[in-house]
């Protein structure tokens, strides 16, 4: 499931992290993966133990968690720090997969990758190429979003980084494990949540209402992975 969520970050808020991005060192962004991402790989990153990357990245993870698309979206249980990149004059990140595991900084915790998560910087107009291409059953999904927007979808997605020709694309990045593991199972309880809501709306708490509720919970129970 793909799924995007708009305002993670105010325009305001965007500015300051642009600003405050603009002053920092990158690097190579091939320090963050193996060696077959590595070949496809050609960006610039924060460091990982970057205080500025913290900081923001803290910022972005307070605002999803409160967020209620993202928690029925993600259903998370613990996410990585976000990461922060950009790619001009030329840059890319060809096909690949994440990789299933990743260590969390500063910590002997590990996490299985299960939804990915890519926050805009750039305004579409200020860039040109560098749309996020997503490959699915249904075919290749192009993302290029307003700065501030979000799109969430599965780790197990083979996607890439279109070149960017002109101008500079900015994003943050990072990975969340879910309770539930299983992406048509997240998906499948993400329309249901929608549709309670939904109904919720319409004819208040209803005993249909109280009763989808509680199918919704005893599957969540059932699928948790904790």
């Amino acid at each position: 499931m793909m799924l995007h969520i708009p305002e993670i970050l105010s325009k305001a808020e965007v500015a300051e992290f642009r600003l405050l991005l603009a002053q920092s060192n990158w690097t190579d962004g091939r320090a963050t993966v193996g060696e077959q991402g590595a070949q496809v790989k050609r960006n610039r990153q924060l460091p990982v133990d970057s205080p500025l990357a913290r900081q923001l990245g803290e910022i972005i993870l307070q605002r999803l968690y409160q967020h209620p698309l993202f928690l029925a979206a993600a259903i998370p249980h613990r996410s990585v720090p976000p990461l922060f990149n950009s790619y001009a004059g030329g840059e890319h990140y060809g096909l690949h997969v994440d990789g299933a595991i990743r260590l969390l900084p500063g910590s002997n915790l590990s996490l299985r990758t299960d939804v990915s998560s890519t926050l805009f910087l750039s305004e579409p107009e200020e860039y040109v190429g560098g749309e996020l291409q997503v490959l699915d059953t249904y075919g290749a999904h192009e993302v290029k979003l307003p700065a501030g927007d979000l799109i969430l979808y599965p780790s197990t997605s083979l996607h890439q980084v279109l070149p960017v020709t002109e101008g500079e694309r900015v994003c943050s990045f990072f990975w969340t494990q879910s309770l539930v593991k299983d992406d048509a199972k997240r998906a499948m309880l993400f329309e249901l949540d929608s549709s309670i809501q939904s109904l919720r709306g319409k004819i208040g708490d209803a005993p249909e209402v109280l009763s989808l509720t509680g199918h919704y919970h005893n599957l969540l129970r059932q699928w948790a992975d904790l």
